[in-house]
């Protein structure tokens, strides 16, 4: 459902940018509702950074429409447009403390000193700094960069806050205390917030609404939920998830109602196949899959290798000549080891299909 256009803060419609003969972005089109944490997800040299770039005023497409609060900025420069960005590096001024840092921007926008120094110290406090205010950045820890790069941004009170990849050059734990530290401040100051990255988990962990980018467009767009229940296709259903959807090739039983997989025949659930449908991709998440019981019977495979993961642990299988992986608690792969043989089995109705040659989800 499209949104009224007073609800939307930020608009791309068809927006194209070339450089040189590489097209970056190709008809590239989302709208983000006021107040959201919205995500650009993809893998490398899809277009995330270049779009954030765009809605930044740092490039200007050459086709399409760009639309902040309801006014056209596709050419308008960059002043204006109340958008403030975070880039992957951080770019904070080295030679500058980080009172000076958090003052930079204020002084440009010809601030008083006593609001300046109001705002420092509130955004200090929110960003646990205070006792930070008269290092230099090097003196910091990557955490300690990265929220003085959220302070410098925050502390302008942008309509618009723009994540380039912002916990790219942390390590795991402070990616995982950054996320919650982001999803806090999000809550607490409602800024709506455009957040480019290439990480699943980030992705699903931290956006409201996501886009799913792929060679500068954008394949679907919607909830963790949506994404993950009702991908549009394969590429989108291997990319959300983890571990990634089993795909298997099949063909379309002669019934047109059924499907004819390596290890077993289906009856088909809500899919109608068009007429001359044959060759198909069937997807089966590795946490629809269960382990059957010595007494139950089901499709016979063979244990390849454990992943323990903590509480659970993802189990490979051999069967019929296809890897799968299946996703069983910890207490579960207790009985299992590399070349054991068990049987497994999967409701019907929790098959994905895809046209086999568009990768298209067939509903």
């Amino acid at each position: 459902m499209t949104a009224e256009s007073g609800d939307i803060a930020v608009r791309l419609d068809s927006i194209t940018k070339r450089f040189g003969s590489v097209v970056a972005l190709d008809q590239m089109s989302f709208e983000v509702q006021r107040g959201r944490l919205f995500v650009v997800f993809g893998p490398s040299s899809v277009g995330k950074t270049t779009t954030l770039r765009t809605i930044a005023g740092l490039e200007r497409p050459q086709e399409g429409k760009l639309e902040i609060n309801g006014r056209d900025f596709t050419q308008a420069p960059i002043a204006g447009r109340n958008v403030s960005m975070v880039f992957q590096s951080f770019a904070l001024y080295p030679h500058l403390t980080v009172r000076e840092n958090f003052a930079y921007p204020l002084k440009e926008a010809g601030t008083s000193a006593a609001d300046i120094a109001k705002r420092i110290d509130e955004i200090a406090q929110i960003l646990s700094l205070g006792h930070r205010l008269d290092n230099k950045p090097e003196t910091l820890s990557g955490g300690e960069q990265q929220r003085v790069a959220l302070g410098r941004s925050l502390i302008r009170r942008p309509d618009i806050l723009l994540l380039d990849e912002p916990l790219t050059n942390l390590d795991a734990k402070l990616r995982d205390d950054m996320r919650t530290e982001i999803k806090r401040l999000h809550r607490q100051f409602g800024i709506t917030i455009v957040y480019a990255t290439p990480d699943e988990l980030e992705a699903l962990s931290m956006g409201e609404e996501i886009a799913v980018m792929r060679e500068g467009h954008v394949v679907q767009t919607g909830t963790p939920d949506e994404l993950y229940l009702t991908p549009k296709d394969l590429y989108v259903a291997q990319k959300i998830g983890s571990p990634t959807m089993n795909v298997i090739g099949a063909r379309a039983g002669s019934d047109g109602v059924s499907i004819n997989a390596p290890f077993g025949n289906f009856p088909l659930s809500g899919v109608a196949l068009p007429s001359g449908t044959d060759e198909l991709k069937i997807g089966i998440r590795p946490a629809d899959i269960r382990i059957n019981s010595a007494q139950q019977e089901g499709i016979a495979g063979r244990v390849r290798l454990l992943e323990p993961l903590g509480d659970i642990t993802i189990v490979d299988v051999d069967a019929a000549d296809q890897r799968l992986k299946i996703v069983v608690r910890e207490a579960e792969a207790l009985s299992l080891q590399p070349g054991s043989e068990l049987s497994f089995a999967f409701d019907p109705a929790r098959l994905h299909v895809f046209d086999a040659e568009s990768g298209l989800h067939m509903t």
